[in-house]
């Protein structure tokens, strides 16, 4: 975390809030998958969330990571450990460009200072969930791990119906349109009739 001091009143429960978003079952699975991905060269955090904020803080890890993804021209030519700041935050930005150029969306994606400064680690996991669904999704071969560690997401399935099979549809009612059969008002009565004087 960067140099803050805590936070009391709103600004407290917020935190909170987002803090309780954090899965550390889902931190074992990603890195499983990570050092699998990889190799033993990264490394394994101290387990909970600030060694595993720490262990990516820097943008390697990450870097490295989504190298492996890719078959051909690797997206990140230079990786560098370094203990300043910008340079750091700079590393997490060209992986986070990366991530987006394979394909993830940026409504998945976490902001540089989300895992900069320990803010908010579940988004950070969310990434590298996407990360790893969007790996198994595109099967080219560069996802090593479990196939059910991630969810598959889902692709199109385009279907051509014949003239005859359209002609059949436009006959069946949906069930949107509702149905005549079944209930009805016959019987039913409230009480004692309306008395007309």
């Amino acid at each position: 975390m960067a140099n803050k001091g805590p936070s009391y009143g709103m600004s407290r429960q917020v935190q909170d809030k987002i803090d309780s978003k954090y899965d550390p079952e889902l931190e074992q699975i990603l890195v499983e998958w990570i050092t699998r991905q990889c190799g033993s060269s990264v490394g394994r955090p101290e387990p909970g969330k600030m060694g595993f904020q720490a262990w990516l803080k820097d943008g390697c890890v990450l870097s490295e990571l989504i190298n492996t993804l890719f078959a051909g021209e690797k997206p990140v030519k230079r990786i560098q450990s370094s203990p300043m700041a910008f340079k750091q935050m700079e590393q997490i930005s060209q992986f986070l460009n990366a991530a987006e150029k394979y394909g993830v969306t940026k409504t998945d994606m976490f902001q540089t200072v989300d895992l900069w400064e320990g803010k908010d680690m579940a988004a950070v996991q969310r990434t590298l969930s996407a990360l790893g669904s969007l790996a198994i999704t595109k099967d080219e071969g560069t996802y090593n791990g479990d196939p059910n560690w991630f969810f598959k997401k889902s692709q199109e399935n385009k279907r051509d119906f014949s003239d005859e099979q359209l002609k059949a549809g436009k006959n069946v009612i949906g069930l949107q349109m509702g149905s005549n059969k079944g209930a009805s008002q016959e019987g039913m009565s409230y009480g004692r009739p309306r008395q007309i004087l």
